[in-house]
Parts: structure tokens; C-alpha cells; sequence
């Protein structure tokens, strides 16, 4: 049995977490088995992830990269466990998989960059470069990440390993549920609609960027904003479309977990986050066969493909965004060939199955160099 320890910071609901599961629903029935340590767990996610067999070993907050306290916690943790890989994902996790592998000589240390670190100390950055030199590999989530692991952070271009995020291919939605969402939320059939889903993080996610370009586009009376999340600066967002007027026109869902049948509400996706990794949701939106208009930032603009899989524009443009979606309103054959190009990118390239195929292959291949059998 190939026993691997995962570390990262809160399992709650984001993309770090659903990749886990991913990797949980693989490895049950095989002779991988899994413990995942976080700060704090709470959630679907994390109760799925248990579901699958992995325990969930919270080890509580965690205070800057040297809180020993922890790194003892998580040393106990891995003498009882025995891991032959320890995998540390998000600034935590890294420095926790990183520091403790290095002390209890784990004999397999892979850490994962899955953020677009715009905001970073340098302080933080050396840290990192320091951490890596514990890892046989470090991850990066898209080509933009592994160009800051290498040119920012300095790590060595010989232990950074891109493997592209992916996303769980959709269920598949009635009708009967779109029909009853479309009278819950009082959308005609006729109506055009652009949705983003997300945690509603303004400072991150630009939410009223997109509340401004309906706004702008406010003489276009079929068009309607559907916003699927819910976070922090929810009231803020409402408050946007209140002043500008256009309430009537934004429609609010809340948090849901299963956010198939609120795509098929949606005519486009557009997200306009100021920085982002990889950018799940665009990946996720184009397996439900929509055109994206994305800002050009992070991982999303090698998700998403200008002029062939949808529009990517500048941050903080809300007229840009304007623009993008008038073209889509007054181009069904736009629409549709956008929407057939996504779906067959995202098909081929940004699928759990192949993220968690691309990471079994990397273990494997250094089970066999280290000489570790199941």
C-alpha cells in the first residue's frame, strides 16, 4: 500500500479542495491510500471527501511559515502514518509538506503552486525557493504559475512540473430543472443572459465590473446577469446594481454546491477577477458548451482562447466586457462556434480524469526512481 499524507490550508469549498476529491474518488479500491491534514474543515466538499475513505486530520490555525507548534503536530501525524509521499498545496501546505517531509525524511516531498501570486512578499518568495529545495517536484496549476515558480521564485527549472487544473465533467440537467429554476428566478425563454459563479471577493473577483458593463448595455431589455456564489462582499455587489439601477435586471443565487443547472441558465460566462491561477469555472463553463469572456490575467488566458473559445479583455474594463457581450448578443453564429471550441478544449485538455491521471503518473514515476513498492 503507497501511502500519501496531502496538506493544505482550510477544506471547505474551492478548487484545492474539489482536486483532492478528485484524487480521493481515484484512490478508493486502489492500493493508494490517502490522509489529508488542514487547518479546518467544514463543508460538502470535505464531507465527501471523507465519504471516499480519506481522513481529514485538522491540525487548526496556522500562524506564519515557523508556528512550530504545528510543524510538531503534523510531525506526529506523519510518524504515525508513515507516508511514502507527502503532498503540500496552497502557502501552508507547502511549507508544512515541505518542512516536515525534509525533518521525518519523507522519502517523496511534492509541492503545488495552485495560485497566481500577484501579491507576494519577496520575503514569501524566498521562502518558497528555500522550500523547494526539500521537493522533488514542485506543481504548477498552468503555464503562467510554473513561469513564476521559475522566474519569481527562482526555483529550478528541473523540479517545476506543470499539470493543468481540471474540472469534474458536468451531470447531466432536466428540463424539468431548468424549467423550474428559469420561473424561480423569473427568466423568459427570450431572455440573453450572462452569469458568473464564484466566491463573491470583490477585491479578487471584479463581480461589479460586470454589474457595470450590464449597466452600460442597460437598453438591451433582454439582457439579465445571473450571479451564482455567495462571500464577503455579497451586500457591497447588490448595493452596486441598486445605485446604477439595474436591480431588476441581476439576479442573486446564493451559494450552491451543484451549480450544473445554473449554467444551463446562461447564454455566456463571463468572469473579470483582477488575478486568478487557473480559473476553474471558465474551464467548467466551457463543458457546458459557453462562450467566455475572460479578463487577461493568470492562468485564465491559457484557458480560455481569444477569438476561438470566446473573448479575453483587459482587467477593470468594464466596457470592454460591454462590448464583448453586445457582439455576443447580436451573433448566434458566434455564440455557437465559441461554445463548440470551448467544450472540445476543455474536453481534451481540462478534465479531472486527466489532472488526476497526469498526477498518479508523476507519483509513479517517482515511486520507481526512489525504488518504492506498493
Amino acid at each position: 500500500m503507497i501511502r500519501v499524507l496531502h496538506i493544505m490550508s482550510t477544506v471547505m469549498g474551492g478548487g484545492v479542495e474539489r482536486r483532492r476529491l478528485s484524487l480521493a474518488k481515484y484512490f478508493k479500491n486502489t492500493n493508494f491510500e490517502m490522509k489529508l491534514v488542514g487547518t479546518y474543515k467544514d463543508g460538502v466538499i470535505a464531507e465527501q471527501i471523507e465519504e471516499n475513505g480519506v481522513e481529514i486530520i485538522e491540525v487548526g490555525d496556522f500562524n506564519g511559515p515557523f508556528h512550530w507548534g504545528k510543524h510538531k503536530e503534523v510531525q506526529k501525524i506523519i510518524d504515525d502514518f508513515k507516508p511514502h509521499i507527502i503532498h503540500g498545496a496552497v502557502y501552508e501546505g507547502v511549507t508544512m509538506a515541505a518542512i516536515n517531509g525534509f525533518i521525518k525524511r519523507v522519502p517523496i516531498v511534492l509541492l503545488e503552486e495552485t495560485s497566481d501570486p500577484q501579491n507576494r512578499s519577496s520575503k514569501a518568495n524566498f521562502l518558497l525557493r528555500i522550500f523547494s529545495f526539500a521537493a522533488d517536484r514542485f506543481i504548477a496549476i498552468a503555464p503562467n504559475v510554473a513561469d513564476y515558480l521559475k522566474k519569481k521564485a527562482k526555483v529550478s527549472a528541473k523540479k517545476v512540473i506543470t499539470i493543468n487544473n481540471g474540472v469534474e465533467i458536468p451531470r447531466t440537467v432536466s428540463d424539468l430543472e431548468i424549467m423550474n429554476l428559469k420561473n424561480q428566478y423569473s427568466i423568459k425563454d427570450d431572455d440573453f443572459v450572462v452569469g458568473t459563479v464564484g466566491r463573491l471577493f470583490n477585491d479578487h473577483k471584479k463581480i461589479t465590473d460586470i454589474i457595470e458593463a450590464v449597466h452600460l448595455l442597460r437598453e438591451l431589455d433582454k439582457l439579465k446577469l445571473i450571479i451564482v456564489g455567495s462571500g464577503k462582499d455579497e451586500e457591497l455587489i447588490m448595493q452596486k446594481a441598486i445605485d446604477l439601477g439595474i436591480q431588476d435586471r441581476v439576479i442573486f443565487t446564493g451559494y450552491q454546491f451543484d451549480t450544473a443547472p445554473f449554467y444551463k441558465l446562461m447564454d455566456v460566462f463571463c468572469i473579470a477577477s483582477q488575478r486568478e491561477g487557473f480559473g476553474l469555472v471558465a474551464a467548467e463553463a466551457m463543458l457546458h458548451h459557453l462562450p467566455v469572456i475572460a479578463t487577461k490575467v493568470g492562468g485564465l488566458q491559457n484557458v480560455v482562447v481569444d477569438g476561438e473559445t470566446g473573448m479575453l479583455i483587459e482587467p477593470h474594463q468594464p466596457r470592454e466586457i460591454a462590448n464583448s457581450i453586445q457582439k455576443l448578443y447580436n451573433s448566434s453564429e458566434l455564440l455557437d462556434l465559441y461554445a463548440t471550441n470551448g467544450y472540445n478544449r476543455a474536453i481534451e485538455n481540462y478534465t479531472e480524469e486527466r489532472y488526476v491521471r497526469e498526477v498518479i503518473a508523476l507519483y509513479m514515476e517517482l515511486l520507481k526512481k526512489k525504488k518504492i513498492h506498493a
